[in-house]
C-alpha cells in the first residue's frame, strides 16, 4: 500500500486541537494551525470545496462531523480516497461508543478515544474499523473489563469483520435490492438528467462461519458462461462492494462470494447510466384568472405495468409565495397547503401502475401584483415514491446459497423495492 497517514487530529470548530494521534513522527502539532489557516481561506472561495488541501509538503485529508474536524496529515504520496474512507469509519465508531460524535463527548472520553486510534491504525495503516468487532475488546466502562483480556478472534483472524462462535436458533438473510431513481426534467419536457443508484443491502443472522454465494443477471457473467442474454442481463457501473466480498473471485468469474458479517450491512452498490422512463410523469397548468386569483391544475400519470403498484406517494407542487386560501380538489388522495414551504403537497397512499389522477386547485393573492414586475425564480415539482417488488434495472437475484460446515439449513430473502431519489419536474 502506497504512503501511509503520518498524524491523525481531531480538531474543535475553532481548529483547537483536541486530540492528536502521531504515527510517523515526521510532523508535529503546528500542522494542525496551518490546516486551518488553509482551511479559512478556501471558506472564502466558493470554487474549492475539496476535502484535501495541500501545503509546504504536507498533504491534509479532512471530513467534519457535527462541532469536530476529522484530519489526517502526511508527507508521503498516499491514497486520500483510502484515508478519507478511514475517517467516515472513524466517526461510525466513535458513534457506536458515544451515541454522538461531538466536542463534548471526545472531552468526556479522551483514554478510549486514544485506544481506539491504537487499535484502529498503525503505524499510519488503517486496521480494524468494524466497531462490532472492537467493542468486544474495548469496553468504554473500565470495570466492565476483565482481569486477562484475550483479543477476540476477528483480530486475529482473516475475518476481521466476524467473530467466531455465533449463534443463532434460525438461521436466515435477508437481501434487499433497492434502487434510486434520479430525473431532472426540464421546462419543454425533456429527461436532461436521468440514472439509477442501487444497493444491495444485507440483514444477515446465521450461526458460525457461513460461506456465501451470490448470483445475478450480470450480462459480462451470463455471456461468460454461455448464456442467452437477450433481455434478461443488466450492465452495472461503478460498482462498488463490502470488504467482506472476494474481489479476485468476482474479477475471475464474475462470481460474488463471501463470509458476511453479522447483522445489516451493505453488501454491494452500483449505478446505472441508462435513460430512464419517468415511473410517474406529472403535468400542470396555471391559468391566471385575474391579478389575484390563479388556477393550478395537474395530471399524474403512473408510466409502470399495472401489476405494480406505487405507495407513499407524495407530489410537492410549488405556488407563490403570498397565495391564501386554497380551494383544492383531487381525484385521489388528498392534498395539503405548506405555507413554510411555498408549496401544496398531494398525497396518494396507493397509486396503480396504468393510471391517471387529477388535482384542481384555486389560490387567492391578498395584494394585487405588478403585471409587468419580473417573474419570481419557479422552484421544480418534487415527486417521491416507492414501488415494491419492482426494480427499473430489472436486475435480479438468481440465487443466494449459505453454505457452512455445520451443514445448517438457512433461509434466505429476497425483497426489490424503487424509490424516487432526485426526482425533479421543472415544468410549472
Amino acid at each position: 500500500m502506497a504512503g501511509a497517514a503520518s498524524a491523525l487530529f481531531l480538531l474543535d470548530i475553532k481548529g483547537r486541537v483536541l486530540v492528536w494521534r502521531d504515527f510517523r513522527g515526521d510532523v508535529s502539532a503546528v500542522q494542525a494551525e496551518r490546516f486551518f489557516t488553509k482551511l479559512i481561506e478556501k471558506e472564502g472561495d466558493q470554487q474549492s470545496q475539496d476535502p484535501v488541501v495541500y501545503d509546504d509538503g504536507v498533504t491534509y485529508m479532512f471530513i467534519q462531523h457535527s462541532n469536530v474536524y476529522l484530519m489526517t496529515a502526511s508527507r508521503q504520496n498516499c491514497n486520500a480516497a483510502s484515508l478519507l474512507l478511514f475517517l467516515h469509519r472513524l466517526v461510525d465508531v466513535f458513534k457506536h461508543y458515544f451515541e454522538e460524535l461531538e466536542e463534548e463527548s471526545l472531552r468526556d472520553n479522551f483514554v478510549v478515544v486514544y485506544e481506539l486510534l491504537d487499535e484502529m491504525m498503525d503505524f499510519g495503516y488503517p486496521q480494524y474499523t468494524e466497531a462490532k468487532i472492537l467493542s468486544e475488546f474495548i469496553k468504554t466502562d473500565a470495570y466492565r473489563m476483565e482481569v486477562m483480556q484475550r483479543p477476540p478472534m476477528a483480530v486475529t483472524n482473516a475475518v476481521s469483520w466476524r467473530s467466531e462462535g455465533i449463534r443463532y436458533k434460525k438461521n436466515e438473510a435477508f437481501l434487499d435490492v433497492v434502487e434510486s431513481v434520479n430525473i431532472l426534467v426540464n421546462s419543454n419536457g425533456q429527461i436532461i438528467r436521468s440514472d439509477v443508484v442501487g444497493a444491495l443491502k444485507m440483514r444477515t443472522y446465521l450461526s458460525g462461519m457461513p460461506e456465501c454465494k451470490l448470483g445475478l443477471n450480470d450480462r459480462v457473467l451470463l455471456e461468460a458462461q454461455g448464456r442467452s442474454t437477450k433481455g434478461k442481463a443488466i450492465d452495472m457501473d461503478d460498482i462498488k462492494f463490502h470488504q467482506c466480498v472476494r474481489l479476485a473471485r468476482f474479477e475471475n468469474d464474475r462470481t460474488i462470494s463471501f463470509i458476511p458479517p453479522d447483522g445489516s450491512f451493505d453488501l454491494m452498490t452500483y449505478r446505472l447510466s441508462t435513460e430512464v422512463k419517468p415511473l410517474i410523469w406529472v403535468e400542470a397548468q396555471v391559468e391566471k384568472h385575474s391579478r389575484s386569483r390563479i388556477e393550478i391544475m395537474v395530471k399524474a400519470r403512473s408510466q409502470f405495468k399495472e401489476r405494480s403498484t406505487a405507495t407513499n406517494v407524495e407530489i410537492e407542487l410549488p405556488v407563490p409565495s403570498d397565495a391564501t386560501n386554497p380551494n383544492v380538489r383531487t381525484s385521489m388522495g388528498s392534498a395539503t397547503y405548506a405555507p413554510e414551504s411555498d408549496a401544496l403537497v398531494w398525497k396518494i397512499k396507493s397509486f396503480p401502475g396504468a393510471k391517471e389522477y387529477m388535482l384542481r386547485a384555486e389560490f387567492i393573492f391578498p395584494s394585487i401584483t405588478d403585471e409587468e414586475a419580473a417573474p419570481a425564480k419557479k422552484a421544480p415539482i418534487r415527486v417521491k415514491f416507492e414501488i415494491p417488488y419492482f426494480t427499473v434495472s430489472g436486475i435480479q437475484v438468481r440465487y443466494l446459497k449459505v453454505i457452512e460446515k455445520s451443514g445448517y439449513h438457512a433461509l434466505p430473502w429476497v425483497r426489490y423495492i424503487t424509490m424516487a431519489g432526485e426526482y425533479e419536474l421543472r415544468l410549472m
